[in-house]
């Protein structure tokens, strides 16, 4: 990366109590194909060095973009000028404890390197996808694209820390939309890894390109789906956003602290319903787990220095632990997680979600089915709402099938569903097995002032709620 940050920090005599540099370069290839034919190809380059100090008590920060010496002893002592400034308002004191030491290299599993497919191979790889989701006479309009991310991350303080990085993400998604006389239904494919261009099967994207093809055009002769409280299967491409916004968000220790309240909300979690509130049935286990090969949020060292681990933040439907990084755990008195993480190198480190996972169970998804007397099955999330507790929510899938009397039926449009989040997650009837479990991600979970989007994995088994409140209708 072309800078020397241990010769650097050695030479940063500014009288503070403790420094840190984090260096992190971000390349991001996009490309977009529409209907065939290329809609955009970018690439960006972003460089540049987070300086973090402690002084009198205080933490302050501060970027640039200039790597020379010069450029990072003055963003050090604007760091330490926010630090004193900010000090004598403070509510905590905080001290070197709250950086430990990290010492370790973390690369992304990867077999194909990101310089073993030309731009143009993966525009031609896309189209082909395009083409194949094109062939109905019905399809309107046809998407494929692919961001390929490789960030580069070195950190170095003055109590010893030497860490690096090289993260490789691959993000990709295929969408088709088909349309008979007045009725227009979507279908999309994708997902978000750690991982190289390995991904890129023309086997299996061609597989997926003509099964969303076909559902897109069944869904515009499908039964509308119906209004009333029944059984309902999530399949883990939406239980990737149901734990996102009903348990991921509510659990952030700066939310329950009050720190967010002004741009991303609150939370319905208090303090002392740690260890205590029964948050769903006791087949609800929820994992915190960076160390999922090829999760996209997966690391060794959140951005304080300290070690992540795996830890449960529910266990057999009991609340037990926040995500809340080292300063917010001092704060809260609240057991937290290594996860206190920033967006890039201009912004300060935040409590943030990471793998947040919900664990197998023992079912398989026939056993479910086959359990149900009426009820639905939900594909795909394609609309959500959630008030600022992240309490009350609604949700609409792209698409749906009927439950009868333990069989598969018929395929349903406008599947959507509602619910309040301590009682939704109470009538978790029955959790997938290892068979149904799929380790999925989002690439953009925004928070903060300044805003921060982040990348987020969760992974989760098929899972069969009782007596939902199920509605069709876009």
């Amino acid at each position: 990366m072309g800078v020397d940050l241990n010769k650097i920090i050695k030479n940063l005599e500014i009288g503070v109590d403790w420094i840190g540099l984090r260096q992190i370069s971000e390349t991001n290839t996009r490309v977009n194909i529409r209907n065939g034919r290329p809609d955009s190809n970018s690439r960006s380059l972003d460089n540049g060095v987070m300086v973090e100090v402690l002084k009198d008590g205080m933490f302050g920060y501060a970027a640039t973009p200039d790597l020379t010496p010069e450029g990072i002893f003055k963003a050090a002592l604007l760091a330490k000028k926010n630090a004193q400034t900010f000090s004598s308002n403070k509510i905590y004191k905080f001290d070197e404890s709250l950086r430990p030491k990290a010492q370790g290299t973390f690369t992304s599993p990867f077999v194909k390197n990101f310089d073993q497919l030309s731009l143009s191979e993966l525009n031609d790889f896309l189209s082909l996808c395009c083409d194949k989701m094109g062939k109905r006479k019905e399809v309107i309009d046809t998407l494929a694209f692919a961001v390929i991310s490789d960030i580069q991350t070195t950190f170095v303080s003055s109590n010893g820390s030497e860490f690096s990085s090289n993260i490789k993400i691959v993000q990709h998604e295929l969408s088709v939309t088909s349309k008979k006389n007045n009725e227009i239904q979507s279908r999309s494919w994708g997902n978000i890894s750690q991982c190289g261009l390995e991904l890129f099967s023309k086997e299996q994207f061609l597989f997926h390109a003509n099964r969303i093809l076909e559902e897109s055009i069944e869904l515009l002769e499908a039964s509308e789906c119906p209004n009333e409280k029944m059984d309902l299967i999530l399949m883990p491409d939406q239980m990737v956003l149901q734990i996102h916004e009903s348990i991921g968000h509510p659990l952030e220790m700066d939310r329950i602290l009050g720190d967010e309240r002004n741009y991303a909300g609150w939370s319905f979690i208090k303090a002392h319903d740690f260890g205590k509130l029964k948050y769903g049935s006791n087949l609800l286990n929820i994992t915190f787990d960076p160390s999922i090969k090829g999760q996209i949020a997966s690391y060794d060292f959140d951005d304080t220095g300290t070690q992540a681990s795996k830890e449960y933040l529910i266990k057999d439907g009991i609340l037990v632990r926040g995500l809340g990084g080292i300063e917010s755990q001092l704060r809260s008195k609240i057991p937290g997680v290594a996860n206190s993480r920033a967006t890039s190198w201009n912004r300060a480190p935040i409590d943030r979600m990471a793998n947040i996972n919900l664990e197998p169970g023992k079912s398989t998804l026939d056993e479910m089915v086959k359990s149900v007397e009426r009820g639905v099955i939900m594909h795909t999330n394609r609309s959500w709402s959630i008030d600022d507790y992240r309490n009350k929510f609604q949700f609409g899938c792209e698409y749906a099938k009927l439950i009868e009397d333990g069989k598969i039926t018929k395929t349903l449009k406008n599947p959507n569903y509602r619910g309040i989040t301590n009682s939704f997650w109470s009538m978790l009837k029955m959790v997938g097995d290892k068979s149904t479990f799929e380790v999925m991600g989002t690439a953009n979970c925004g928070k903060g002032e300044p805003n921060q989007a982040i990348k987020v994995g969760h992974a989760s088994p098929v899972c069969l709620f009782s007596e939902v409140e199920v509605f069709g209708g876009v």
